[in-house]
């Protein structure tokens, strides 16, 4: 076990209490929102949402208080603040990963027949309004930030505990998923707008299982940095926002995502995901 997970609290430590509260905290309050028909064009609506989407990181870093030691804790914010515990070949991939699976995956639908990509809105709007870059990043990095600060930065290491990588990813993946069900009944939101039972419902849920596979490796390989999750799923949003692709280019992209989770698989193993017996030593 590392040392960094001691607790006197096993009964707290369980990833379950950590799940069971989350989903408590954060169906609650977009539950109300759905039930007072809140739009997120409106204050309340958008202050219900964003605070749903607290939940993961407030009972995150509220388990790391009640559960862990001095050192414990002290390793938690080290892995969110600390560049050093991500090696330079580890920044190519969180920031190159993402971009490169669009491109090829607009690439094979030129092949195929189909338009492959365009801009994005974000981009274009960039010709207009350069700065607006800055906005679009930092809503990039927003929500990532926030969640990643509980789903990577305190209950994957309580998985990966007692399970191999691959069971943890494979849990953490589907519970993250249907976490955000709510949101597709919220007037206004992103999912909303994908339609309830559409292909794009569906790759949404689906496609957040292996992009778990995805963000365990990297975890894995980085020190169990949490910045390293931040900045890959920062780098998932930003490349929507800058790169628009077809219909079927998206479905070959969504589908990429699990290639490559049976790539890492097979490569680095199911345990750790790193071919060594324990990732988190």
């Amino acid at each position: 076990m590392n040392a960094n997970l001691r607790t006197n609290r096993p009964q707290l430590a369980t990833p379950w209490i950590y799940f069971a509260a989350t989903f408590i905290w954060t169906w609650s309050l977009w539950g109300f929102a759905i039930l007072t028909g809140s739009s997120m064009e409106t204050g309340q609506g958008a202050a219900l949402l964003l605070l749903g989407v607290t939940g993961p990181m407030v009972v995150g870093i509220a388990l790391v208080y009640l559960t862990r030691d001095k050192e414990g804790r002290r390793d938690y914010w080290n892995r969110i603040t600390n560049f050093k515990r991500i090696a330079g070949k580890w920044y190519l991939v969180i920031f190159l990963f993402v971009p490169v699976l669009h491109l090829l995956s607009a690439l094979l639908d030129c092949v195929l027949g189909g338009g492959g990509t365009t801009w994005g809105e974000a981009a274009l709007g960039m010709v207009s309004n350069p700065l607006s870059l800055i906005t679009t990043i930092l809503f990039a990095c927003l929500i990532p930030i926030i969640e990643e600060l509980g789903w990577r930065g305190y209950v994957l290491d309580r998985l990966q505990e007692r399970r191999s990588a691959l069971v943890s990813s494979l849990i953490l993946g589907v519970l993250w998923s249907l976490w955000h069900l709510p949101m597709f009944f919220i007037e206004g939101s992103y999912q909303a707008g994908l339609g309830i039972s559409t292909l794009a419902f569906w790759i949404f849920f689906l496609s957040i299982v292996p992009l778990t596979f995805v963000i365990t490796w990297i975890y894995n390989h980085t020190e169990r940095s949490t910045l390293s999750a931040i900045l890959f799923h920062s780098m998932v949003n930003f490349t929507g926002e800058m790169i628009a692709l077809s219909k079927n280019a998206d479905t070959i992209y969504s589908s990429s995502w699990f290639v490559v989770a049976i790539v890492i698989t097979v490569i680095w193993g199911a345990q750790t995901f790193t071919g060594k017996k324990d990732a988190r030593s």
